[in-house]
C-alpha cells in the first residue's frame, strides 16, 4: 500500500515551538519520585536476569542429580529463564541505560553519580552497569548526537532505508531478502551496533583532525579499529557471558557447561529479537518521513521529530517496560533528555498539541509496525521524502 504524501511546510513552526516548550512548565522538574520510577524499572530489569540466570542453574544442578528432570522438561523451563535473561538484557538497555546516557536524571537533587550520564557504565562501572556488546560512551554518542539531531537525514546513522541499500539492489527472490533481514536480527546487537558505534566514534575524531570519514566497519582484529572493536566491544561481553559463566558449572561436567552455554545463546538471541522489536520501526516505514537537508529552527526542529517518529501502545508500567519505554518514541525525540515517567504524563498534551496543528501521531501496535519496517528493509516499501522542512 501506498501512503499518502502530505506536506507540512504549512505548519506554523514558530507557534508549534513555543507549544511544545510550554511542556516544560506544565511538567515541571524532575524529582526523587522521578529516580525512584528509574530505581523501579532498574529492579526489574536486575529481577529478570537474575531469576532466569536462577532457573538455568536450579535445573542444570539437578540434571545432575537423582532428581534429574526429563530432557524435554529440562529445555522448556531453561528456555524460559532463557527469555527473562533476554527481557533483562533489553530493560537494562532501554530502561535504564538508555535515560540516564541522556542525562535525565542528572539534575535529581543528590542524586548518586552512577545514574548520571558522566558516571553511568563510566570506567569500572561499565561491568556494573551496563555489561553488554556496545561501549556506553560510543553509543552514546552515537545515539544522542548523530541520531537525534539528524533524523531521517543521510547523516543518520540509523537511517534504515540508507543502510540497507545493499540488500534493496541484491538480485535474489524476496524472500531470500527476508530471511536475510530476519537472520540479521538474531545477532544485530554484535553485528551492527558494536562495529557501527565504534566507527560514528572514530569519525568523531578524524572529523576534527580533517581526515576522511571510515565508511565501512572493520572486523579484522589485525587492524586498528578491529583490534579496538575486539578488545573493547566484543571480548568482555563475549567472555563473560559465554566463557566465564557458562564455566561456572564445570564442576558438574562439560554436559552442563554446554547445556547453560546453549541456554546463554538463547537468551542472547531474545534479548536480540526482542530489541530489533522494540527500536527498529520507531522511525522506519512507508509513513515516515526522511529529510534532505538539516533543520534550522527548533520548530522545524520539533516538527521533523513527529514526522519521523512513531509510537506504540502505551499503558502501565509494565505494558511501558515491555517495550522499554520506546512505545512513547514521538514524546522521547521532542525531549530526549527527560526521565522515562514524563512521557507518561506529557503524551496527552502531545496528542492535542498535534491535533491543532493538523499533525498525525502515529501508534499502533508495535507488531503492526516491525511488518512495515521490515517491508522497508527489504525494499518493498520506500519512505517518504520532503524537502525544505
Amino acid at each position: 500500500m501506498t501512503q499518502e504524501y502530505v506536506d507540512y511546510r504549512d505548519v506554523d513552526q514558530e507557534q508549534l515551538q513555543k507549544d511544545i516548550d510550554e511542556i516544560k512548565t506544565t511538567i515541571g522538574s524532575v524529582t526523587e519520585e522521578d529516580y525512584q520510577h528509574l530505581r523501579k524499572l532498574e529492579r526489574w530489569g536486575r529481577g529478570a536476569t537474575l531469576s532466569g540466570f536462577f532457573i538455568i542453574a536450579i535445573i542444570t544442578i539437578l540434571t545432575t542429580t537423582q532428581y534429574a528432570l526429563p530432557v524435554y522438561l529440562f529445555w522448556i523451563v531453561g528456555i524460559i529463564g532463557a527469555m527473562l535473561m533476554g527481557i533483562g538484557n533489553v530493560g537494562r538497555w532501554a530502561n535504564v541505560a538508555h535515560p540516564i546516557l541522556h542525562g535525565a536524571y542528572d539534575k535529581v537533587p543528590n542524586i548518586p553519580d552512577r545514574y548520571t550520564k558522566n558516571g553511568f557504565a563510566s570506567g569500572s562501572r561499565r561491568w556494573m552497569d551496563w555489561m553488554d556488546w556496545i561501549k556506553p560512551d560510543a553509543w552514546a554518542f552515537e545515539h544522542n548526537i548523530m541520531h537525534h539531531y539528524h533524523l531521517g537525514e543521510d547523516d543518520d546513522p540509523d537511517n534504515v532505508e540508507k543502510n540497507l541499500k545493499w540488500l534493496h539492489n541484491m538480485k535474489i527472490p524476496m524472500f531470500a531478502k527476508y530471511s536475510i533481514v530476519y537472520g540479521f536480527a538474531i545477532l544485530w546487537k554484535l553485528t551492527y551496533y558494536a562495529p557501527n558505534t565504534l566507527r560514528i566514534l572514530e569519525n568523531k575524531e578524524r572529523r576534527t583532525k580533517k581526515l576522511p570519514e571510515t565508511k565501512s566497519f572493520e572486523i579484522s582484529p589485525f587492524t586498528k579499529n578491529g583490534l579496538t572493536l575486539w578488545k573493547d566491544y566484543i571480548l568482555p561481553y563475549g567472555i563473560f557471558q559465554f566463557v566465564f559463566l557458562p564455566l561456572l558449572f564445570f564442576p558438574l561436567g562439560w554436559s552442563a557447561v554446554m547445556n547453560v552455554f546453549i541456554l546463554l545463546l538463547i537468551a542472547e538471541i531474545v534479548a536480540n529479537l526482542h530489541s530489533f522489536l522494540v527500536i527498529v520501526p520507531n522511525h522506519s516505514a512507508e509513513d515516515i518521513y526522511q529529510f534532505s537537508t538539516p533543520h534550522k529552527t527548533q520548530g522545524e526542529y520539533y516538527l521533523r521529530q513527529i514526522m519521523g517518529s512513531v509510537n506504540y501502545n502505551t499503558g502501565t508500567d509494565l505494558i511501558d517496560f515491555s517495550h522499554g519505554f520506546l512505545n512513547y518514541q514521538i514524546e522521547h525525540h521532542l525531549f530526549p533528555n527527560m526521565p522515562h515517567s514524563f512521557y507518561q504524563k506529557m503524551q496527552p498534551i502531545v496528542k492535542d498539541i498535534c491535533k491543532k496543528h493538523n499533525l498525525e501521531y502515529r501508534q499502533e501496535s508495535v507488531f503492526k509496525r516491525i511488518n512495515m519496517s521490515v517491508d522497508l528493509m527489504v525494499g518493498k516499501t520506500k519512505v517518504l521524502r520532503i524537502d525544505g522542512i
